[in-house]
């Protein structure tokens, strides 16, 4: 949309010179009632310029005098999104249908330009950039890129050329003899590709020529169905009709700077199969926009044009006029089609949507106040979470699938929460009101189906504020604690958020430089990127103290919440980068849990006494941390410190027994954090950056755990962690071709840790070879992090005007986690005996008999088997590795034998016995 400053330049009721005020906005489609820029040149000094320094010219078209103090005239590259570069501040007054210019950053060649009103030194691009005329003389605070509009601090904008900001579509490119000029002095219907044309410039004075286009044809009469036609864009582009309808939204506010009209009669009961062109369309204009409400009958006159997808007309605010005869338009219920050309056919009508729908994302919700939904009673999923990543049309089904059922449910404006509206309270959500990714979507108002922002996107019928009546209710999905997994004991994987101890504040302090992210009133409060004096890397948490407990509340809260005897923690801070205890952190932790379990609950894995100095490690790493009155560790931690894993963390090993328990309801756990997606090479499959790197971290994983699982003497095997990849990506298929089974996804397919860019996955896994399987009683999600929105998070807080902080669990972290149930034996486990007699046994031979004893929990490494017959001991002997043979006496009596074989169990395995029989033969004679 175009950009249309909320507080322009205004003449005041004085003889001297009008200072700058605030006025009610009251703009026509074409706006003479503000001083605006009028001609940029960047050009200045380089090889064949026309001019020799760069320059902006302002005009004001009012009959009065305008008082300049206060202001500014600033620049930003085309591509940037921070801080305007160069800031030239203004002083004195622009005379009545006057212009004042400003002189920018000279050169050696071209003609001199008159003397300007206030000089400066900004160097603007001689082909594409920003100029923002401010209403402040210090640089704007990274104005917001897109059609710019409703800032009070800007009070006119142009960008030119491939400019990432200006009113409604850049002006065109320009050149060294070339700048942008405006095609009719003062003249702004806040559109800069029309408002400006190139020319040689004319800095200072008025052009010499006006518009060389012809006069436009005169308007036909057309119904708004004949506007739109049935293709992309409209037949009767850049074309004046007339046309009418029923308003049926109205945006006088937000941004939009418009109004639907929809003819009359049309909707309600439309059959999607048979409807093909769309009975609505986009009236533009601020002040059309306030001249109609919803509900009217309105006639409008004005040329038809595609803007970024959206058929538009754009009419003089008196080509706008309410019709005396009542009209009405009904909703049409239909479910989203699932083309573009079904949708196109609705673009810009009033629908109530039929069907189920979901949240699919939320993440931009607080900064642009949208909602990412799915039709249908699913979230939208990750290709590779559903599909083999080199099956290109599997990969291309989900990603069809995805963009049919896709739609943005938005708030009819176009603020940013994070940058110009900060102190705006967010629309849609309160902290008693959640919207969490995969809840059910019920809505009970109209809304309109349009393309905005290259997006399909439902629309209210106007502005959403915070105190407005919402056009959709959703359903609460939180629970308090996960959902039940069966077992005695539960083991889990849970990312912490960059859980550093060692603030941002505290490096500092100890002679480290940081960067931050700040809240709306520029407190810091989390890093951006920390380095040491010798280039080392710093923490990545908390900015301050204040920043870090409330990052803490949360984790304590998720952590003590899942109910788990054995946590295995990713993104902890490493306190030997920081010159501490490795295990500092971790200590810190354990500490804060105990502070609200109650003292001693919680202890966690010591670092090995053999992990030596860990130079390559990375300042985050895992760990493991247990109820002490649940599980014991058996034995020391081992860390697998070799070259592959220099890119990411090092896996870490532990034994654990439950209290009461034998050898064999011992487990080992080993928890990963393999190497991110973020950076790195790309190989082209689909699985993000570094997919090579993490294949060989889950080849060497195979390697590590078997040798592990030979030193830990137990044969059940679990690994844990943030694996970095999607389910049935490479690095978890090495795992599942080495024997290992994927335990959320076999216990509980629909459920899943994280959400990226719209789409549902998992990232975190626990895994159990076929031995452990044999003890998993069930697994569940608990979705206390991903699918809430951001705007929770710590590192959030005092982001919006809304307070959303609260020390609960919710979005403790940005990965959800992952429990795992066990039934793991407490006293002597349960076995079973086999046995057979090695044949033929003839006459005088000594029989030897064959005995297995097993048990569903593991080898049977001890205890002594008896054999019998009739009550008579013949023979016994002592099991190892699950087995004995037994060699009985000399047999003298021919014909078959019954044998009773016995297990006489151990203080942890309970006896067994079974029965074999055999035959002595005669030899011949």
């Amino acid at each position: 949309m175009s950009v249309r400053p909320a507080l322009p330049i205004v003449v005041a009721l004085a003889t001297a010179a009008a200072p700058i005020a605030v006025a009610a906005p009251s703009q026509a489609a074409t706006d003479a009632s503000k001083v605006v820029i009028s001609e940029v040149y960047g050009g200045g000094g380089a090889a064949a310029s026309t001019w020799s320094r760069d320059y902006v010219e302002l005009y004001n078209p009012t009959d009065q005098a305008v008082d300049l103090s206060g202001t500014s005239v600033q620049y930003r590259s085309a591509s940037g999104t921070a801080n305007p570069s160069g800031v030239t501040a203004l002083s004195g007054s622009i005379p009545a249908k006057g212009y004042f210019l400003v002189g920018e950053g000279t050169g050696t060649t071209g003609a001199p330009v008159p003397s300007p009103a206030v000089s400066g030194s900004i160097q603007l691009s001689g082909s594409a950039g920003t100029v923002f005329l401010a209403n402040q003389p210090t640089a704007l605070t990274a104005p917001p890129t897109g059609s710019l509009t409703g800032n009070p601090t800007v009070l006119d904008v142009v960008g030119y050329g491939t400019s990432n900001t200006f009113e409604k579509a850049p002006a065109s490119a320009t050149s060294a003899s070339t700048a942008v000029e405006r095609v009719a002095a003062g003249t702004d219907t806040d559109n800069n590709s029309s408002d400006f044309s190139t020319s040689a410039g004319t800095p200072g004075t008025a052009p010499t020529s006006g518009p060389t286009d012809p006069p436009d044809d005169p308007p036909t009469t057309q119904t708004i169905e004949e506007i739109q036609g049935t293709g992309d864009t409209s037949p009767f582009a850049g074309k004046a009709v007339t046309t009418d309808g029923v308003v049926t939204a109205a945006y006088p506010t937000g941004g939009f700077n418009g109004f639907y009209l929809q003819t009359a009669g049309t909707g309600e009961n439309v059959d999607p199969a048979t409807h093909q062109a769309s009975d609505a369309v986009f009236v533009f204009g601020s002040a059309a926009s306030k001249a109609v409400h919803i509900g009217d009958h309105v006639q409008v006159t004005g040329k038809v044009s595609e803007f970024q997808g959206t058929t538009e007309i754009t009419p003089a605010v008196a080509d706008v006029k309410v019709l005396p005869d009542p009209a009405s338009v009904q909703p049409a219920s239909v479910v989203l089609p699932r083309t573009e050309a079904g949708r196109e056919s609705f673009e810009g009508m009033l629908l109530a949507p039929a069907g189920p729908y979901t949240v699919a994302d939320n993440y931009a919700l607080n900064q642009y106040g949208e909602i990412g939904l799915a039709a249908g009673s699913t979230p939208l999923f990750t290709p590779t979470e559903v599909a083999d990543p080199h099956d290109a049309a599997a990969i291309k089904a989900v990603q069809d699938d995805n963009a049919a059922r896709a739609v943005v449910l938005d708030d009819a404006a176009t603020a940013n929460f994070l940058t110009t509206a900060k102190d705006t309270p967010l629309p849609w959500l309160t902290q008693d009101h959640q919207i969490r990714v995969g809840a059910p979507v019920t809505f009970d108002r109209p809304v309109i189906l349009e393309w905005r922002f290259d997006a399909w996107r439902f629309q209210p019928t106007a502005q959403l504020t915070a105190s407005d009546p919402l056009p959709a209710t959703f359903g609460h999905t939180r629970t308090t604690a996960p959902a039940a997994t069966g077992g005695n004991m539960h083991i889990a994987s849970m990312n912490v958020l960059n859980y550093f101890p060692t603030t941002g504040a505290d490096f500092v302090a100890s002679g480290g430089k940081c960067s931050w992210y700040d809240d709306r009133a520029g407190n810091h409060v989390t890093v951006n990127t920390c380095t040491g004096p010798n280039g080392e890397l710093g923490p990545r948490g908390a900015a301050d103290a204040e920043d870090l407990a409330r990052q803490q509340a949360k984790i304590v809260a998720g952590i003590n919440g899942l109910g788990a005897d054995v946590v295995s923690l990713e993104e902890i801070e490493n306190s030997a980068k920081f010159g501490a205890d490795r295990d500092a952190a971790v200590s810190t932790l354990v500490d804060a849990l105990n502070a609200e379990a109650g003292a001693g609950t919680w202890k966690f894995v010591p670092t090995p006494a053999t992990a030596g100095d860990q130079a390559e490690e990375d300042v985050i790493r895992t760990a493991f941390i247990y109820r002490a009155a649940q599980v014991r560790p058996v034995g020391d931690s081992v860390i697998d410190d070799v070259p592959v894993f220099d890119v990411a963390r090092d896996p870490l090993a532990q034994v654990f027994e439950p209290v009461g328990g034998t050898s064999y309801s011992r487990f080992l756990v080993i928890v990963n954090h393999f190497k991110s997606k973020g950076s790195g090479p790309d190989d082209g499959t689909g699985q993000g950056n570094s997919n090579p790197q993490r294949i060989a971290q889950a080849e060497e994983l195979v390697r590590f755990a078997d040798t592990m699982k030979q030193q830990a003497g137990t044969d059940k095997v679990f690994l844990s962690g943030d694996f970095n990849s999607y389910t049935r990506e490479d690095p978890l298929q090495r795992l599942y071709d080495a024997g290992y089974t994927d335990i959320g996804s076999h216990e509980s397919p629909a459920e899943h840790t994280y959400l990226f860019d719209g789409t549902v996955g998992s990232l975190d896994h626990v895994l159990g070879n076929a031995a452990a399987m044999g003890v998993v009683t069930g697994a569940h999600v608990w979705n206390l992090s991903s699918v809430e929105s951001v705007a929770l998070e710590y590192s959030r807080y005092n982001y919006n005007a809304t307070d959303f902080y609260e020390p609960g669990p919710y979005r403790a972290s940005d990965h959800d986690p992952l429990v795992v149930g066990l039934d793991l034996p407490v006293g002597p486990v349960a076995t079973t005996t086999t046995a057979s007699v090695a044949s033929p046994v003839r006459w005088l031979d000594r029989p030897v008999v064959h005995v297995r004893v097993a048990s569903k929990l593991g080898t049977v490494t001890a205890g002594t088997v008896e054999v019998r017959e009739y009550g008579l001991l013949l023979g016994r002997g002592t099991v190892q590795n699950g087995a004995v043979d037994v060699t009985l006496p000399r047999y003298v009596i021919p014909g078959r034998h019954t044998l009773t074989v016995r297990y006489l169990g151990t203080d942890e395995t309970k006896p067994s016995q079974t029965t074999t029989t055999f035959s002595v033969t005669l030899p011949r004679r």
